[in-house]
């Protein structure tokens, strides 16, 4: 870790923001949740920002601050998208603005800024057309942020799972649990990447110099069939039991994206340690959450 260096985490109780603190036990660390730092509210996120901040220079260090909150219910934003745009989109601005000059910011945002329709894996500079009230609101925050024009970094990464919190990986162990066969869609295809991985990976990018966007994900792409199925194989339970279908089989208010994976070619340009392989992740997460 870089020395004289003091870090906010914001979304601290989410699973990256969790994961973050772990990745800095022993840094000088300020971890907000939504109790603490109500990213609705700009006067309350500059007075708590600029404070942390003028406490950090004040102590010679350098501020860092990793913006791991987000308004994240993507059907829920469908009839709430002024609230999400707060959060997503003119929030980041804020936080932006109250490091310009000062500090640094690490940002992250989603796949969900991309239409979903490709055949390839989405690189850094290909056009942005998000179809969902979440990817419009996280794209807002995306260009919130490039138009301060500091010392900041945007991560889009998709599929975000840990060994807490509510996500995929947990929810498969409990149906297996409770259900002879779960049904899971096949035909939306992504990238499962560790929380973990990521924290590190955002820690990593903090301190080197990259600016602009980066995509980071664990390597390699599944559907969420697949990714079930190996959490079922990982769980000592037949695959079998998970029956592929059809996302029209699941009708939700937001439209999914059928195709989330990134290229990580920007990534690997900025120097940053490669996230490993995607079944190596899951591994590690069902192992833990196993005991």
């Amino acid at each position: 870790m870089s020395q004289g260096t003091a870090w906010l985490v914001t979304g601290a109780t989410g699973q990256l923001g969790t994961e973050l603190q772990r990745v800095l036990t022993g840094q000088d660390v300020t971890a907000l949740g939504r109790a603490r730092l109500d990213l609705t509210d700009e006067a309350q996120v500059r007075g708590v920002v600029s404070r942390w901040r003028d406490g950090a220079v004040a102590r010679g260090a350098r501020p860092v601050l990793l913006n791991a909150a987000a308004y994240t219910a993507v059907d829920a934003a469908e009839t709430d998208e002024g609230t999400a745009l707060r959060v997503n989109g003119q929030a980041p601005g804020w936080l932006a603005e109250e490091l310009a000059g000062t500090g640094r910011l690490v940002h992250v945002s989603t796949d969900y800024v991309f239409a979903g329709d490709a055949t390839a894996p989405y690189a850094v500079d290909d056009d942005p057309a998000p179809r969902t009230a979440y990817g419009r609101t996280k794209l807002a925050g995306e260009r919130a942020v490039a138009a301060v024009g500091d010392d900041a970094v945007v991560v889009r990464t998709a599929w975000v799972y840990a060994a807490h919190g509510s996500n995929f990986v947990r929810t498969m162990l409990r149906l297996e649990a409770e259900r002879d066969e779960v049904s899971v869609v096949d035909d939306q295809t992504g990238s499962p990447t560790s929380a973990a991985d990521l924290a590190a990976g955002l820690v990593e990018a903090a301190q080197a110099p990259v600016r602009g966007v980066v995509h980071g994900t664990n390597a390699g792409s599944t559907t969420w069939y697949g990714f079930a199925r190996l959490v079922f194989e990982l769980a000592g339970a037949d695959p079998e039991r998970v029956r592929p279908t059809t996302t029209d089989a699941f009708p939700r208010p937001a439209p999914r994206p059928a195709w989330s994976v990134l290229d990580p070619a920007s990534w690997v340009a900025a120097g940053l340690t490669p996230l490993p392989a995607w079944q190596e992740s899951v591994r590690a997460c069902v192992a833990a959450l196993r005991g």
